[in-house]
């Protein structure tokens, strides 16, 4: 029997974790964590309080850890590798990990709202179901509704789905990215499932979304083994070698498929899917309405913003990073991607009936405009993809909170008919909803303008003309339809019957009110935060 010798057992490495950089991730992981023993040892009554306190002081902290990063250098100069190969510590990474937190305090304000539903039983409700687990209309339900049950997991669920988000964009190997969106997709699939009203219709779309995350998850998956194959290795600097052809050792064991292209255009090819899937790009979109329109009004919103910020970039570390040397075979493909997904965003879109679903095929068509930043392949389109994702959040997560506002006896009032005179009704509400529909429109002096601006100059640069004019067209198709409804709160009668405002606490305010801050000012005055993803704009390699 072989006993290893004590100079053999001190040659295998310890693994050297760079924990001040990765601090932020941690942080939010290490309150997802505390988050599940709340739910296990603090007594009832006291969850919420402590759920909600514990995930805006950790979102709080990670941003903080964020921005000292930022300000040490990381984005720029000390950019690096970090966790063994792992996780990429640089400006892109920096950018986007501090969007995705911003966006998830916002985002989670709406999450702890409890003013919106007339109380049950003399307890305050939120959107959730008061008892996630029991079958809707049941008896164990209306009896967790009468005792004053609240399904506070929510919050550590968010927290471990922010805390794969933080991951995604930073991986730098295929399996880090591949386990990042994991852990941030299983939660999502749970917060779909948990909508206090229209609670079958909420399960019905976390089952849809469940079903096409797992095809899109195992595309990826497959993808990631095939790339495997053809670079014997899963690190985006050593696949980016292979492909460059500076490599020229072979790995014995993969002697036979190293360098083999077919395995990297199929690979890549699967990847790409399961990014795509992501982002909600057309053909990949088709689970968006559905999930949207049931899903609590609260996830929706986070999702559309902190989903697509993370997935695009995820997708501009692989392009820009992995893929660079196969530049002429991606870009005809992205081309394409990109102007189906516009047109078909925006030419749909006209004709929804209900706010959350017309919301949800606007975001398909922002995904398009978002990929013409993408298909620049430069400097430009790098900083000018991270400013639109910046913008476009904080104005998705403030409409998705207005959506909240406006109810009936049956709870949120989406169907469009409903919203006729709501500008009568509540001048205020319309008014802000409008302002978020004038940016999602690209309308001079909102974010929205700014940012389309960004990426149609910077792909109109790297040669896709064409493509800015499609964009244009489709903008001017969506322009539509979103002054329809603007149109439709206005100028339109108010039904006897119709809605109402609900009066929010603090919370809801806070959300639209950064929402609106951010459009105004990222319209308004957008050349510091342009310069800032400027200067966040170079992938350490």
């Amino acid at each position: 029997m072989n006993v290893l010798s004590a100079d053999a057992i001190e040659r295998i490495p310890a693994p050297h974790i760079e924990y001040a950089q990765l601090a932020p991730t941690l942080i939010v992981i290490g309150a997802a964590i505390l988050g599940v023993l709340v739910e296990a040892f603090v007594p009832r009554k006291s969850r919420y309080y402590v759920q909600v306190f514990l995930a805006v002081a950790a979102l709080a902290s990670a941003f903080a850890a964020v921005v000292a990063l930022a300000a040490g250098g990381y984005g720029t100069t000390k950019a690096q590798i970090a966790a063994m190969g792992a996780i990429a510590v640089d400006g892109p990474a920096l950018f986007l990990q501090g969007t995705i937190l911003l966006a998830s305090v916002v985002a989670l304000f709406t999450f702890a709202e409890r003013r919106l539903d007339p109380a049950a039983h003399g307890n305050r409700v939120d959107s959730f179901a008061a008892q996630a687990a029991s079958v809707p209309g049941s008896e164990s339900e209306k009896a967790a509704v009468k005792a004053g049950f609240t399904t506070t997991e929510v919050f550590p669920l968010a927290l471990f789905a922010i805390a794969g988000m933080l991951i995604f964009p930073a991986a730098n190997d295929l399996l880090t990215l591949f386990i990042a969106l994991e852990v941030f997709s299983l939660p999502l699939y749970l917060l779909c499932a948990v909508a206090r009203r229209q609670r079958l219709m909420s399960q019905e779309a976390a089952v849809k979304y469940f079903l096409l995350g797992a095809f899109s998850s195992a595309f990826l998956l497959f993808g990631i083994a095939l790339m495997y194959g053809y670079a014997g290795s899963v690190s985006y600097a050593a696949i980016a070698d292979v492909v460059d052809g500076t490599v020229t050792t072979l790995d014995p064991a993969l002697a036979s498929t190293m360098g083999n292209d077919v395995l990297l255009l199929i690979g890549g090819a699967l990847i790409l899917m399961g990014l795509l899937f992501k982002v909600g790009a057309v053909p990949f979109h088709m689970w968006t309405p559905d999930v949207y329109q049931g899903a609590p009004t609260p996830v929706t919103g986070f999702m559309a913003a902190a989903t697509k910020v993370a997935a695009f970039g995820a997708l501009l570390r692989l392009l820009y990073v992995v893929l660079p040397g196969l530049r002429w075979d991606w870009r005809p493909v992205m081309w394409g991607v990109a102007i189906v997904t516009m047109l078909a965003g925006a030419v749909i879109a006209v004709t929804q009936t209900d706010v959350k679903r017309l919301l949800a095929y606007s975001s398909i068509a922002h995904a398009g405009f978002i990929l013409a930043g993408v298909i620049a392949t430069s400097e430009e389109g790098i900083s000018s993809v991270l400013f639109y994702l910046a913008a476009y959040s904080f104005v998705t997560i403030g409409a998705f909170a207005v959506v909240t506002l406006v109810r009936d006896a049956g709870g949120e009032a989406t169907h469009l008919s409903k919203w006729a005179g709501l500008g009568r009704r509540s001048p205020l509400t319309a008014a802000v909803f409008a302002v978020f529909l004038l940016a999602f429109a690209g309308i001079p002096l909102t974010s929205g303008f700014s940012g389309k601006f960004a990426v149609f100059s910077a792909a109109a640069e790297g040669g896709a003309g064409a493509l800015v004019v499609v964009g244009v067209v489709s903008s001017a198709i969506a322009a539509f339809f979103y002054i329809r409804v603007i149109v439709l709160m206005f100028f339109s009668e108010p039904k006897a019957d119709g809605p109402t405002v609900a009066v929010p606490s603090p919370l809801t305010m806070s959300t639209i009110a950064v929402g609106v801050a951010v459009t105004v000012v990222l319209g308004v005055a957008p050349q510091y935060f342009l310069d800032l993803a400027g200067q966040a704009s170079v992938f350490v390699r």
